[in-house]
């Protein structure tokens, strides 16, 4: 089920793109080293909480994050895997005049001074209710190409699926505006799409093959499981196995990028389980995967302890765990492991990430 640097039948990667507190250094490396050796091909980097990548994307990243991004670049280019910036240029469509092409062009710059694969533009959490907001954004897009060294463009849009609650937060989408975007976009660049729901059950061959008539391509899937941000979902450890991602969807799409977990190494174990299920088909059994999944992440007497919380972890919620938090925490405390620490680190709320901080990250 899990053997090592077996080809999968899609492209298979990470996107950083969660609220709350960002991974250090050290954990980023540690993941993007376990999942290569599964199949994992590109990672890209795109923290909410990286305040130069989003609200202040004018500024350049100071002396140390940039040394640190650099030194993580080439740490992907010795393991085999792509690496890649997300940028969010937060509503520069609204106004692209002058300055703002000068300021986006210096960005770019020092991002390929980083020796990017891969950069990705980011429209998603911006205002959507422009008339002409596809032809605006596919100008940007343009402009970028025309500047950038990195060998693939992605694009995320701003309406990245047809859930209703986009609409609702950034105003209503314009009318055609995903066959606009395609229709304007060079072929060559690449197109984010969540599925059916911001945080999709399943992704179907029917939904899919839907949207890569509307775009003109195959959509490069950015898959919100095991992600776990938000007043919500942060009251969850997502460890499940994946499931609703039949291998049969590596047709319809032109990669496949999960946004992590909040807690880096147990959210390998779901992550695992995404290759799991493309490398074996019909035989995929999730349950069985996570069980394998956590022994490869955790070890095997700690897997059978994540295996018998489940239900606690990773569906009751924290809020709602009355006496067993402190029971729960009573029995990983002890336990000299990083997964463990990651949930005792949870349970201690320290992964809690409120309202406040997805409206203004």
């Amino acid at each position: 089920m899990f053997e090592a640097l077996q080809t999968l039948p899609t492209e298979l990667g990470i996107i950083e793109g969660y609220f709350g507190p960002a991974w250090s250094w050290t954990e980023r490396r540690q993941v993007m080293e376990l999942l290569a050796k599964h199949g994992y091909g590109f990672f890209y980097y795109a923290p909410k909480a990286d305040v130069y990548l989003r609200r202040q994307w004018r500024e350049p990243h100071p002396e140390a994050e940039e040394a640190a991004l650099a030194g993580f670049a080439a740490a992907c280019r010795g393991a085999g895997v792509r690496f890649g910036v997300g940028l969010s240029p937060y509503e520069a469509y609204l106004d692209f005049d002058g300055p703002t092409r000068e300021a986006l062009s210096a960005k770019i710059a020092a991002l390929d001074a980083l020796g990017l694969n891969d950069l990705a533009i980011l429209f998603d959490d911006m205002r959507g209710d422009v008339p002409d907001l596809a032809e605006r954004q596919a100008e940007m897009m343009h402009f970028v190409a025309s500047r950038t060294q990195a060998e693939r463009l992605l694009i995320c849009p701003t309406y990245y699926s047809f859930d209703p609650v986009l609409d609702r937060a950034f105003g209503k989408r314009p009318d055609d505006y995903l066959e606009s975007l395609g229709r304007l976009l060079d072929r060559q660049v690449e197109v984010f799409w969540t599925g059916e729901e911001v945080c999709s059950r399943e992704q179907s061959t029917a939904h899919l093959g839907r949207v890569a008539e509307q775009l003109g391509r195959k959509p490069f899937l950015w898959d919100n499981y095991p992600v776990n941000d938000g007043p919500r979902m942060s009251q969850h450890l997502h460890l499940r196995g994946f499931t609703g991602r039949p291998a049969a969807i590596a047709n319809r799409i032109a990669g496949h990028a999960i946004n992590p977990a909040l807690q880096p190494l147990l959210g390998c174990i779901p992550a695992l389980t995404l290759a799991a299920s493309y490398r074996d088909g019909d035989g995929y059994a999730y349950g069985a995967a996570f069980l394998e999944a956590a022994r490869i992440v955790a070890g095997e007497d700690l897997a059978e302890m994540l295996l018998g919380d489940l239900l606690s972890l990773a569906d009751a919620g924290l809020d709602r765990l009355g006496g067993a938090r402190e029971r729960l925490r009573g029995r990983y405390a002890p336990i000299d492991h990083p997964a463990a620490r990651e949930v005792v680190a949870w349970l201690d709320g320290r992964y809690a990430t409120s309202g406040e901080t997805v409206q203004t990250q």
